[in-house]
């Protein structure tokens, strides 16, 4: 029996507190929480809990939602806020209710004490009821908070018909949105007139929508413009910023960008997001504000930060068009492709274009593939264009020419001409469909219909390049007649090539001329060597050698290597220019350096020859071999030649015989000359043996 007195004394005299009665045991725990003994308040809450006390387990859901004393742990927190609150506590009930409305999800974060993530994650991988020891222990209650939004309202709903004003203005938003009850915007204005007739700002800030946006009640911006300003002079941030709205926007009050700025400034000094992005635009136009393009990037970037998406769009614009300074496309691509990942379908077409130009990003194909078609698929028409191009050529995405066909139609649906003209070109050639005229016309028509230059220039090509009747010239005619006048290059000089006669119909070569010189004038290349070539033939009766070489100069200084070979021919011969041979092997070898197979002639016989420049058997033999092996049969010949007598190279006669026949397969009369030559010595030697 002495013994059996001694513990509960012992417990006394270590626990002073212990014999005090719940409400004092609370004010004790309250000292201790006050002065950082979270553990202490912990305890003492504990004991007044267990002796009934609704506020003590409500106050250690506290310590359990914020982590103090002991570790952080949602689902133990709503344990006691449902004790407290099925004790009729109201601020349980309000907080449990929040907590239920959403649910929570398991917390793994890195930063979690490891044992807790040990614990955690055993319990996570556990099969019900096999759970660890240690798992039971630290989390009794579970890992996750169950969303069960129609409990969630009735908590809210007990504490409101309490009394409660916080309660009230909340359960005033469940019942607007409907959130675990039905959406009822009648019962919302009462809960909310609740609400404000207790002084809450909430509750004001809830009417002033209600009025503004007609909920239940007819459209009335001058009285949600009152309830605003009793929500604003209680320091409520959202109806600082509605208010703020309304001034900027003279809705129910008098246009006032001044105040406007000052309530989004006011609000934004409490990182409010979209006041932070609302000033920032403020500065950026200076209105109401003075114009400052700092204040305004640092106002987006902190809301931009923040996940605000108008922001984040707002500084991809800003540095991409370099607002007030240089554009800064690392930035710019940054900024749009944290809104391509929160769906925003404008900013994945961005990030897919600065993805395939290597612009601000390091150039990613895939990366834009996958960009094009997020965006495509999202209803993007130019995304589905490109995704269709990257689909077709196996760019970025794999090839698939049914997925090309599929994004070309969506595209072309539309409107987008480049994508009528795609689908128009691969019904005509039969691209991953079968070959189907009518429907190929049909798409191209369609496209020229809207006045797209090129799409004109490709039904005018195909009408052309499908019949040579009056009428397709003549429809294709007007479709490039309609696109050159607009200044296409390239319209211009397949109207030249259709007034030269190159498609059929009788050659108006004045006409062709001076349609080549407008496109040449342009800068289009080909239309230079046309005109050169115009000049050059006497049958055009615009023969004019000198005109010729002026427009083949031209075409050559671009790089043209048939009118490089073209001027080689005319220094060499004097024709239109003084014969100057030095600068005929010059253009020879710029057209024989890109391939030019009888520019790689020419210049070999002239350097085998010595003629305008010292002679050079070895450098003419590797042109000569170059020429021939594009299949030239002169080359051939001379590569025979040159193998046969070592000039320039070893003799081999077996593979000078080799390259004799393929000059005689094409039918070279020297080459069989060759071959029969070397025929009859072989015969003799026979014979004399």
């Amino acid at each position: 029996m002495v013994a059996g007195l001694r513990a509960p004394n012992l417990l006394r005299r270590l626990r002073p507190w212990a014999a005090l009665g719940p409400e004092a045991l609370v004010q004790r725990g309250e000292a201790a929480h006050a002065s950082g003994a979270f553990m202490e308040a912990f305890k003492v809450w504990r004991v007044a809990a267990e002796r009934g006390s609704a506020e003590a387990a409500y106050r250690i859901g506290e310590l359990y939602r914020y982590g103090q004393g002991v570790a952080r742990a949602l689902p133990e927190a709503v344990a006691w806020y449902e004790r407290a609150a099925d004790a009729g506590h109201s601020a349980a009930q309000v907080m449990l209710g929040r907590l239920l409305l959403d649910g929570v999800a398991a917390p793994l974060a890195p930063g979690a004490p490891e044992f807790w993530r040990q614990a955690a994650e055993a319990r996570l991988k556990s099969k019900a009821g096999d759970e660890p020891a240690t798992a039971r222990v630290i989390f009794p209650h579970g890992l996750a908070v169950e969303k069960q939004p129609e409990r969630g309202f009735a908590y809210v709903a007990q504490a409101a018909q309490a009394g409660d004003a916080e309660a009230q203005a909340l359960l005033g938003d469940l019942l607007r949105y409907g959130r675990g009850c039905a959406q009822d915007h009648v019962a919302a204005r009462e809960w909310y007139e609740k609400s404000a007739a207790q002084d809450s700002a909430a509750g004001a800030f809830g009417l002033g929508d209600v009025h503004f946006q007609g909920l239940g009640v007819p459209k009335d911006p001058e009285a949600a413009a009152e309830w605003y300003r009793k929500a604003v002079a209680k320091d409520h941030l959202r109806a600082k910023v509605a208010l703020a709205y309304l001034h900027l926007n003279g809705d129910g009050v008098a246009k006032d960008v001044t105040e406007a700025a000052r309530l989004f400034a006011e609000a934004a000094r409490h990182d409010d997001v979209t006041a932070l992005y609302n000033i920032g635009q403020l500065h950026l136009r200076g209105e109401g504000v003075p114009h400052s393009v700092d204040r305004a990037e640092t106002s987006l970037r902190k809301a931009g930060r923040r996940g605000h998406l108008p922001a984040i769009l707002a500084l991809g614009e800003f540095y991409s068009k370099g607002v007030g300074t240089e554009p800064d496309m690392r930035e710019a691509a940054y900024w749009y492709l944290q809104a391509a990942e929160r769906g925003d379908v404008q900013a994945q077409f961005f990030t897919g274009r600065f993805y395939a130009t290597g612009q601000g990003h390091a150039p990613s194909l895939r990366e834009a593939g996958k960009w094009f078609l997020k965006a495509a698929e999202n209803g993007h028409a130019a995304s589905a264009y490109n995704a269709a191009v990257f689909y077709l050529k196996g760019t970025g995405l794999p090839q698939d020419i049914v997925a090309a066909l599929k994004w070309f139609e969506f595209a072309a649906n539309a409107g987008i001409p480049a994508a009528q003209v795609q689908l128009g070109q691969l019904y005509s050639a039969g691209t991953g469909v079968d070959r189907d005229h009518a429907r190929a016309e049909d798409w191209l028509k369609k496209a020229a219909g809207g006045g797209d230059p090129e799409a004109g220039l490709a039904y005018a090509m195909f009408l052309l390049q499908s019949g040579h009747d009056d009428a397709a010239r003549l429809r294709a005619a007007e479709l490039l007649e309609r696109a050159s006048a607009s200044g296409h290059a390239g319209a211009t000089f397949q109207l030249a090539h259709l007034r030269a006669g190159r498609f059929g119909g009788a050659a108006d070569w004045p006409e062709a001329a001076r349609l080549y010189a407008r496109a040449a004038e342009a800068g289009l290349v080909d239309a230079m060597l046309a005109l050169g070539g115009a000049h050059l033939d006497p049958a055009t009766g615009l023969a004019d050698p000198k005109r010729a070489a002026f427009w083949f100069e031209k075409a050559a200084n671009a790089g043209q290597p048939l009118a490089q070979f073209q001027l080689g021919v005319m220094y060499c011969t004097g024709n239109g220019v003084a014969q100057d041979l030095a600068r005929g092997i010059t253009w020879y070898e710029a057209a024989a350096r890109q391939g030019h197979a009888i520019g790689q002639y020419n210049l070999a016989v002239m350097l085998a020859k010595g003629q305008g420049c010292e002679a050079d058997p070895q450098k003419a033999f590797d042109w000569f071999l170059q020429a021939a092996e594009q299949g030239l049969a002169a080359a051939q010949v001379s590569v025979g030649d040159a193998l046969m007598t070592a000039a320039g190279s070893a003799r081999d006669a077996a593979a000078a015989e080799g390259w004799y026949r393929k000059a005689a397969e094409q039918g070279n009369e020297l080459a069989r000359q060759r071959l029969s030559a070397i025929a009859s010595v072989q015969d003799k030697a026979i014979a004399g043996s």
